[in-house]
């Protein structure tokens, strides 16, 4: 198994997924860290000449069509995992990272280790909340 964490530093977890220029790959097997990988992640610098659109009142960001395209290009430097932790994002990211088959987690946890452990022993509570 394998999980991404979203990170500015390759230690904590970022508290925004689009902007957090890294993941932090984590392989679990047998359910102990076998290795541990940093990947370049695309974000809110790659895309900055991107416009967002205007959004009504109530209205989520990260639905539009050019949402949906920068949504799979982040997705595809961790395609081969299978869980995504994040100490926040939005709701169109959230539910892209569910659509490619990655469960996405998000957290409060600051530290990738110890979120990591928490998540293999069912401890990771997934803060919903913390979507916008």
């Amino acid at each position: 198994m394998k999980i991404a964490a979203i990170s500015d530093d390759e230690l904590n977890i970022s508290q925004h997924f689009g902007r957090a220029p890294f993941y932090v790959v984590v392989t679990v097997d047998a359910g102990k860290v076998t290795t541990k990988e940093t990947r370049s992640k695309a974000g809110h610098t790659t895309f900055a000449a991107h416009e967002p659109p205007k959004l009504d009142p109530g209205e989520r960001h990260g639905y539009d069509a050019g949402s949906r395209s920068r949504h799979e290009s982040m997705a595809e430097a961790i395609h081969d995992c299978q869980v995504l932790l994040a100490g926040g994002m939005g709701w169109g990211a959230y539910e892209a990272m569910k659509g490619y088959g990655i469960e996405t987690i998000v957290t409060d946890v600051k530290d990738i280790d110890e979120a990591v452990e928490l998540y293999l022993t069912g401890r990771l509570t997934n803060l919903m909340d913390r979507l916008h």
